[in-house]
């Protein structure tokens, strides 16, 4: 998309691809190619999409976890000043599971009218192609990496509503682990790894089914973990 239009002044909250390039929608290449200012964690990474995307953006600012405080007051104020910024995120939709609802939180403090573009979130594809119960489930975000990490497990296992975590590829094993310790080897679990890409797989099994089947393959690429709800 070339063509320039103006849009309002606002903090556009827009998602990216997860992984295959049509995730992008139409509304969000228009907000990216027109807004006054793009947030992004990484500028490389974003700079490399907007490319072949083909949207050729004014500005690109970084906001990440090590800036967010600094850098959200800064766009904040260039909003007030009359400019539209779109908030990216590297993949999937901002605010999910990273700082951007601090700059969101900040923007709505300061009565600054915040817009957010449906698009892709790697939990919910996967709830929806997990087979298990989504009138009610529960996102938990990255489980902690030490303290507080078994409890956070335990509450896993006892919410009675599908739980949906996000989790790296060198830490899956050891959370299948910590489910087996604490009881759940029997739990329905399913596994979405690599969502949207080319090597996308679903595992949908018990907690104890899984650990062999992960221990005889290449343990590669993004994970969100979905355990069926308690006494479902």
């Amino acid at each position: 998309m070339k063509t320039e239009e103006k849009i309002e002044p606002a903090l556009y909250i827009v998602p990216t691809p997860i992984g295959n390039l049509d995730d992008i929608t139409l509304r969000a290449i228009k907000v990216l190619q027109n807004a006054d200012i793009v947030a992004c964690e990484d500028t490389r990474h974003t700079g490399q999409l907007l490319k072949l995307l083909n949207i050729h953006a004014k500005k690109l600012e970084s906001y990440h976890e090590h800036n967010e405080q600094v850098k959200g007051v800064l766009l904040v104020n260039e909003i007030k000043s009359g400019k539209s910024v779109a908030l990216v995120t590297d993949a999937g939709t901002p605010g999910i599971s990273d700082p951007g609802y601090k700059i969101i939180n900040e923007a709505i403090k300061n009565d600054i009218k915040v817009i957010p573009l449906p698009g892709a979130v790697a939990f919910i594809c996967a709830l929806i192609g997990s087979g298990f119960p989504n009138n009610r489930f529960k996102f938990f975000g990255f489980p902690p990496q030490k303290k507080g990490r078994k409890t956070f497990v335990r509450q896993l296992l006892d919410e009675e509503s599908t739980a949906i975590i996000y989790e790296s590829p060198h830490k899956i094993e050891k959370l299948i682990d910590e489910i087996i310790d604490l009881n759940g080897s029997d739990r329905e679990i399913c596994i979405a790894r690599e969502i949207s890409k080319v090597y996308e797989e679903f595992i949908r099994c018990t907690v104890i089914e899984a650990k062999n089947i992960l221990s005889h393959k290449p343990i590669k690429g993004e994970f969100v973990v979905l355990l069926k709800g308690k006494n479902l």
